[in-house]
């Protein structure tokens, strides 16, 4: 299920990694990569987040509202908004502290790093026009937004159309396996 505390310690990574400041569509490219690369990997994302093509390439929906200023208090606690579309970390980040970020798995940190071995030296709209060029499961809607859908993304990562059904379907299962769990707690 989404959380916005495990979203806010992903930004809060991605940002320590940059020295604690970068632009917001920066962020949100990383951080949907990150997403993307662990779908490839695991069949699942860390966030559990919503992706949507939008303008400017994908974005993971629920963590757009959050930039935009929606939080409910977990990404106030660690994200800052600044002047001309940045973000930064509101605390610094405890290398000793293995728990710091709590929310986020070894696996999840090690993709993170992955991602941003490969990526954070982009600049934010050249890191845009990666995500146009080479996510084929961005389609220009034309100012508006659209839903990209599981399976649009593991076609667009090379799986066979039935095994783009197949874990599409399991992703599903699970999503509904962990809001059923939710509930019930």
């Amino acid at each position: 299920m989404f959380s916005e505390a495990k979203v806010a310690q992903m930004a809060a990574f991605f940002l320590d990694k940059s020295e604690g400041r970068m632009p917001y569509l920066k962020l949100m490219k990383l951080l949907y990569l990150a997403d993307r690369e662990c779908l490839d990997r695991f069949g699942y994302t860390i966030s559990d987040d919503r992706m949507v093509s939008m303008p400017h390439g994908p974005v993971l929906s629920r963590t757009y509202d959050l930039m935009k200023g929606t939080s409910q208090g977990d990404w106030d606690e660690w994200i800052a908004d600044e002047a001309n579309h940045e973000v930064s970390l509101k605390k610094p980040v405890d290398h000793e502290d293995e728990y710091f970020f709590l929310e986020l798995s070894v696996a999840d940190m090690e993709i993170m790093d992955a991602v941003y071995r490969k990526f954070g030296h982009m600049a934010k709209f050249d890191i845009r026009d990666y995500t146009h060029d080479h996510c084929q499961e961005w389609k220009d809607p034309h100012g508006s937004s659209r839903p990209i859908t599981p399976y649009e993304i593991f076609k667009a990562l090379g799986r066979s159309d039935d095994q783009a059904r197949a874990s599409a379907g399991q992703l599903h299962s699970q999503r509904q396996l962990s809001q059923k769990m939710a509930d019930y707690l």
